[in-house]
């Protein structure tokens, strides 16, 4: 599975709240400063090509759908995160979360028993 830009993830994003959306409907979704259509074609198809998207053909107009789920992707970015910046240690990541007051005691406890309730 190939990186996505920023934008490209971005559009990611909106297509997996859409599930199906035409090109016109992801950009009625973005915030703030809006890329030209034809841009925003561009990206749509660059993630078509890196096999993230699909699409069904309506005549000229294509309506896109996502190919890969949220949680794949969401597994892919932890865990390249987890080798590229926190060397490869899921302490190190907690550790990290716990530094930056980003997780509560409480919230650490539920990770624990999850943990424990596994085995």
């Amino acid at each position: 599975m190939q990186n996505l830009t920023n934008k490209e993830e971005e559009i990611m994003k909106i297509l997996w709240k859409l599930e199906k959306a035409f090109v016109k409907e992801i950009m009625n979704e973005i915030k703030g400063d809006k890329p030209h259509y034809n841009t925003l074609s561009t990206i749509v198809r660059n993630l078509e090509e890196k096999d993230y998207v699909g699409h069904e053909a309506f005549g000229k107009t294509h309506r896109y759908y996502p190919l890969v789920t949220k949680e794949k992707y969401r597994k892919k970015f932890v865990n390249s995160s987890m080798v590229d910046y926190f060397d490869n240690s899921y302490k190190n990541l907690v550790s990290f979360f716990a530094k930056e007051e980003k997780i509560s005691v409480e919230e650490l406890k539920e990770i624990i028993n999850l943990i424990e309730n596994k085995k």
